[in-house]
């Protein structure tokens, strides 16, 4: 009966993700992206969600993780014989290496997680803003290293020639293969020390869980996620390295915080809700026709709305809009008894 429960809070999740691509596919190829990159957040989004739903430590760095991750799988993606036209200074190792889509996701997903776990060595041992601030200070760092030191990437070129292989199927299976690995960890015996830490570290001290031990796993398995979702994104659009800093650790943490960071569907959902909420915005700044005429708002206002709502929903509703809880598709237990009377001979 356990894991029957178990998969009925899987299926919520999954189904969101499916539904999105299939409404996806309707859409021409030019509104089509934008599902394509609401799925990819979905993946990005749960990494977060790994470590800061299941501890309760807030992290500013996971877009540092993202960040290695796509600059590895960009890197070794190139084809050989265009790398020396953006990417003259690399290593020997990495200009004549290329890969494929598939090892290279994997590739940076393994990046991602041990860049995680070696960052996680010094900083899981902190709590609360110290942590936070420590975070964020690895975030400057890499960015700074990515944007300068061009013996491992394009500095501040864009990523070009990267085959855009991340359509609508694979941003799909990306982020269902993310949130099942999400849900296998939160369910298992890690995952249910990790969340007792959060809610009473005292206690959970006092019966033999190291909180170190139990925040460092899950830092390294979230850092992997990430790496995992760069991947996805740098095989979906050219990018470079000022579009994985600032701005997207601020949409992807307030991602988490509108849908509910205590949850993988609020996680999910907040990811899904935030992203489409941003790509209508980024169209209005641009100019959209809405009923025969040509809405257009300032440049900015994107930020402005989000920020907004994360600030309203943390008033009204702390918890997000899920309530911090998961979606099960079972019924109440206190209705199964009856139900069942109903149905005895």
């Amino acid at each position: 009966m356990r894991g029957v429960r178990d998969i009925a809070q899987l299926i919520p999740p999954a189904a969101l993700v499916v539904a999105a691509g299939l409404v996806g596919a309707t859409f021409s190829r030019s509104n089509e992206i934008y599902f394509i990159n609401a799925l990819v957040m979905v993946s990005v989004v749960v990494a977060l969600y790994v470590f800061v739903g299941n501890s309760g430590v807030l992290s500013f760095g996971h877009i540092s993780f993202f960040a290695v991750g796509l600059w590895a799988a960009g890197v070794l993606s190139i084809p050989e014989q265009e790398k020396p036209a953006t990417m003259p200074y690399l290593f020997d190792f990495l200009s004549s290496t290329t890969v494929g889509n598939v090892p290279s996701l994997l590739i940076a997903a393994a990046v991602g997680g041990v860049f995680a776990f070696l960052v996680g060595l010094p900083l899981m041992r902190l709590s609360g803003l110290a942590a936070g601030i420590a975070t964020f200070a690895v975030l400057g760092i890499t960015n700074n290293i990515l944007r300068y030191y061009e013996k491992i990437g394009p500095g501040l070129n864009t990523f070009s020639s990267v085959p855009e292989t991340t359509d609508l199927l694979q941003a799909s299976v990306g982020a269902l293969l993310v949130i099942v690995a999400a849900f296998a960890y939160q369910r298992s015996r890690l995952g249910r020390q990790l969340r007792a830490t959060r809610e009473d570290p005292a206690a959970a001290r006092a019966v033999g869980v190291s909180i170190y031990r139990q925040r460092l796993a899950a830092f390294a398995l979230s850092g992997f996620l990430a790496g995992f979702a760069g991947g996805l994104y740098v095989h979906f659009l050219p990018i470079n390295v000022d579009a994985v800093y600032l701005d997207l650790t601020f949409i992807t943490l307030a991602m988490l915080v509108i849908g509910g960071a205590t949850s993988l569907w609020g996680a999910v959902v907040g990811a899904l809700a935030v992203s489409g909420l941003d790509s209508v915005l980024a169209n209005a700044e641009n100019g959209i026709d809405v009923l025969g005429r040509t809405v257009d708002v300032p440049t900015g206002t994107r930020i402005v709305v989000v920020s907004a709502l994360m600030a309203l929903v943390l008033i009204v509703r702390p918890s997000g809009l899920t309530g911090g809880r998961e979606l099960s598709l079972r019924p109440p237990r206190r209705l199964r008894p009856a139900a069942s009377q109903e149905a005895a001979p």
